[in-house]
């Protein structure tokens, strides 16, 4: 099972709506996907249509060892598509996971001892912070996706990312690493985001995606409706885009070679 973080300290670039069409899009071809919602505000759980009442077991249940992961898992409308789904709980795990051993390899450990062959991929939506709930799944995972918005401020908190980046490869997983920057939220009209996606690009390179998420209503509308995007408007330019990044994304797992892991400290 290969294990997606999908992670910016920064709130509004698109990470949860990352994590849900992508998950969408590669169980479309029929990849069995396990999506890890991390952030306790729960969007992602939302997004999927997951009930309050289907979150009696959730990520911080599995992640504090009071429920395994076969037991937390809730099955989307999506086929073969699951969730590990969050509630508010989440939030104080932080201060929970003080007073456990190895607080940093929970996460670690929980997929570690997953049935084996149950998924082909795990997308870990993280929340908008680089605490210990961030660094759980830095140190779980293989691949970290960055989604990153074309902003004014796009850059601003990205080296302490890669700096995050390269400490948990130092200390904990040294085989961590990007598979690759997401640009969000693309306004074709808006001469800065060209600009920005410029800028972006002359710094990272390669690992940037050819494929940018447009701004799109649809995109927005979705979540309210409990779906992915992918479902409820298939042929918007969102929907659309996120299928072309998941084939990106294929492409990059299907690579022997680690993805430029020489960019990380760039």
């Amino acid at each position: 099972m290969i294990r997606i973080a999908i992670a910016n300290q920064k709130g509004g670039v698109g990470k949860t709506t990352s994590a849900i069409n992508l998950s969408t899009a590669l169980a479309a071809i029929g990849w069995r996907v396990l999506v890890i919602d991390f952030d306790p505000q729960g969007n992602a759980s939302t997004g999927l249509g997951i009930k309050q009442d289907q979150r009696r077991i959730s990520a911080y249940h599995v992640l504090t060892g009071e429920a395994s992961l076969s037991e937390g898992v809730v099955k989307t409308a999506v086929p073969g598509l699951e969730i590990i789904p969050a509630t508010v709980d989440l939030s104080g795990a932080e201060i929970d996971l003080l007073s456990l051993g190895e607080r940093t390899h929970r996460l670690a450990h929980v997929l570690n001892a997953a049935p084996v062959d149950r998924w082909d991929a795990c997308l870990i939506d993280c929340p908008p912070s680089l605490g210990l709930l961030t660094v759980n799944a830095l140190v779980a995972a293989h691949k970290l996706l960055v989604p990153l918005q074309c902003e004014f401020f796009a850059l601003e908190g990205l080296s302490q990312l890669l700096t995050t980046i390269e400490r948990v490869r130092s200390r904990f997983n040294p085989t961590l690493s990007i598979l690759g920057v997401a640009l969000t939220m693309y306004d074709r009209r808006n001469r800065l985001s060209d600009q920005v996606a410029e800028d972006v690009r002359a710094v990272l390179g390669r690992v940037v995606f050819d494929t940018m998420i447009p701004r799109n209503v649809r995109l927005s509308e979705a979540p309210s409706h409990g779906i992915p995007a992918l479902i409820y408007d298939h042929r918007c330019a969102g929907s659309e885009a996120y299928m072309a990044l998941a084939r990106e994304v294929i492409d990059r797992l299907a690579a022997k070679k680690p993805l430029y892991q020489s960019q990380v400290s760039a």
